[in-house]
């Protein structure tokens, strides 16, 4: 295999390895907050989540996507220099005046969405100025394909957060001050972040020379990223309105447990997207049609099982890192949000065409379709159906979104897709259920060795119908091998 295949693979393992960190991170801290703090301030926890999600899309003005897409292949240490402070200097001015209007409008926020938490909203308003920042100052690092040196700083970032809230939450402090952690945790990282790349490439005034390109570029992924967003997150508002805080909180559980393969697309995504453009803009057309391929086959190996895993395991795991409460009204939720998962997180593969191609605006229309759906269908089954009904109009829109993004896609450049994996994916999957069901466990322990059992059944399974040629699975060992012992 060429250095390429070579390079975006051995990336795809650092980033994996610092992502399957991040969940053992995220598995630490669910139950730190959900068994403390009840499913209530759960609840409010996700709300300020969810509001960051939902703003920064709008305030980022598409800039991060760019300055990968075009500082990908750029050599000129002065180009890079005027092209990164700039996006940092325009995301800074934007991102300021949306926490000034969040801090503003905290009261009314506050009573319709927070439970009248008003600080927590204004708290909320200062990490909508430092996490754009932040992730500007990654994104950098992410366009000079430095993984290892991207994953230190995002699992140091982690470990300092939850470690944190471990520490308050242990020690009886409430959720004011756990939200209020999050800004210590984003100054320090941010600090370290600005140090780091001022010297690597100095400090530079920008001239905004390029701003214009970046923006036609940028600016039609606002309403794509934020119609997303808001498919993603909006049903929290809408469960918050019909139905109160505590329901969020259970919904917001069960839906976290469902969207753990989306790590698996997040990591793909991650090396993909500065890869696929370099070897776009060289022309290199045959290697961007293999990565697309064996990036949807590696992707779907993993997704697939899980959905069926979910169908079965989802009370147990539930109770085991949330509490009774959580699980019993929220397993139903899970599968059908880790099925929405599935098609969202192929969609995402499929859809980094778009990018390369810089059709950009089917990616707003097709996003925007989705979002006036899924509001408008949330508003009528949620009051009916409660959280499930939530989470199934979930798996519609993401199906709808999946068909209009493939459609488009696939006329500016085809990839194969390997149909005779996914049947025996399906098919090994579909084994190792009937035996997960067969286990039936109780308990933390057991349940852990159920989840254990279920992975090697499958991947025995999906190796004894040659669902991996010898080939990949000698490429990627020694890949593995190499990238553990630099």
């Amino acid at each position: 295999m060429q250095s390429s295949y070579q390079k975006t693979a051995r990336d795809t393992i650092f980033i994996g390895i610092a992502t399957l960190l991040q969940f053992l991170i995220g598995l630490v801290q669910l139950p730190l907050l959900t068994k403390t703090l009840g499913a209530h301030d759960y609840g409010i926890w996700s709300q300020v989540n969810v509001t960051i999600g939902l703003i920064l899309p709008l305030t980022s003005l598409g800039l991060g996507s760019a300055m990968v897409r075009f500082l990908a292949a750029e050599k000129n240490k002065g180009e890079i220099q005027n092209q990164f402070y700039s996006v940092v200097s325009v995301l800074f001015m934007v991102n300021l005046i949306a926490s000034l209007v969040l801090i503003a409008l905290a009261y009314p926020l506050a009573v319709n969405f927070f439970d009248g938490a008003v600080q927590i909203v204004r708290i909320t308003g200062i990490l909508i100025l430092l996490a754009p920042i932040s992730l500007t100052y990654l994104g950098l690092i992410r366009t000079f394909q430095q993984i290892k040196r991207y994953s230190i700083f995002i699992i140091a970032e982690d470990c300092g957060r939850v470690g944190l809230i471990a520490y308050l939450v242990l020690t009886g402090y409430d959720i004011f001050s756990v939200v209020l952690s999050l800004v210590a945790i984003k100054v320090i990282i941010l600090s370290v972040l600005f140090f780091s790349i001022k010297s690597q490439i100095g400090i530079k005034r920008p001239d905004f020379s390029r701003i214009k390109e970046y923006l036609s570029f940028g600016l039609p992924l606002v309403p794509a990223s934020m119609s997303y967003w808001l498919v993603r997150l909006s049903d929290r508002y809408v469960i918050s309105f019909f139905l109160g805080l505590t329901p969020v909180g259970i919904y917001s559980a069960a839906h976290t447990l469902g969207c753990l393969p989306f790590a698996v697309a997040g990591i793909l995504s991650f090396v993909l997207l500065a890869a696929l453009s370099k070897l776009y803009d060289e022309g290199r057309m045959d290697e961007v049609k293999t990565h697309l391929s064996y990036s949807l086959k590696y992707l779907l190996a993993v997704v697939i099982p899980f959905v069926f895993g979910a169908a079965i395991l989802a009370e147990p795991i539930l109770k085991m890192f949330s509490t009774p409460e959580i699980a019993s009204q929220g397993y139903r939720v899970t599968p059908v949000i880790a099925l929405a998962t599935l098609l969202l997180s192929a969609s995402g593969i499929i859809s980094s065409i778009l990018m390369l191609t810089r059709k950009t605006k089917i990616m707003a229309f097709v996003w925007l379709i989705a979002v006036v759906f899924n509001i408008g269908l949330n508003i009528l089954v949620v009051p009916l159906i409660g959280i499930l009904g939530a989470a199934i109009t979930t798996l519609f829109v993401y199906l709808l979104v999946m068909g209009v993004m493939s459609y488009y896609s696939f006329k500016e450049l085809k990839f194969s897709i390997n149909w005779h994996f996914i049947i025996k994916s399906l098919l090994a999957s579909a084994i190792m259920s009937v035996a997960v069901w067969l286990m039936a466990p109780q308990g933390n322990a057991t349940t852990i060795l159920t989840v254990v059992a279920g992975v090697v059944i499958y991947g025995v399974i999906l190796i004894l119908l040659n669902g991996f040629s010898k080939e990949e699975m000698r490429f990627f060992w020694s890949l593995f091998q190499k990238s553990i012992s630099r």
